[in-house]
């Protein structure tokens, strides 16, 4: 073999190995059991009180439900759009609304911050 066709080779495994986790990447977040999961399986949720992309859980309300964070570099993708927070760290947003997890969920599929304070809202896709 060649020289250039062994890099060749382990140009073509690299771009294997790669293109999975860039497809992984791009979507914030995925469906187990009719309900949307960040990449971890942890149940995510919406907050009634927040309006216009603009999230309105800070302070104490950001400890108990953290915002699905986004990256500086994520973009917008489907019905998922990057939103900035009173912070100005970003968040994650579906159709609109600001995207949180709830502290008290322990494990992936918990959803015990369903129906809490009759404003919060396990996401259904």
């Amino acid at each position: 073999m060649t020289h250039s066709t062994v890099s060749w080779k382990a140009l073509l495994v690299a771009a294997a190995l790669t293109l999975p986790g860039l497809a992984f990447a791009a979507e914030p977040a995925m469906t187990q059991g009719g309900m949307l999961v960040d990449h971890k399986g942890m149940t995510l949720y919406t907050f009634d009180k927040d309006a216009d992309g603009k999230s309105v859980c800070n302070d104490k309300c950001a400890t108990n439900w953290p915002p699905l964070k986004a990256e500086s570099t994520d973009t917008a993708t489907g019905d998922w759009k990057v939103i900035t927070r009173d912070d100005q760290t970003s968040q994650w947003a579906y159709k609109g609304k600001p995207v949180y997890t709830y502290k008290d969920d322990e494990k992936a599929g918990d959803k015990t911050g369903d129906g809490k304070g009759g404003a919060w809202h396990v996401i259904k896709p």
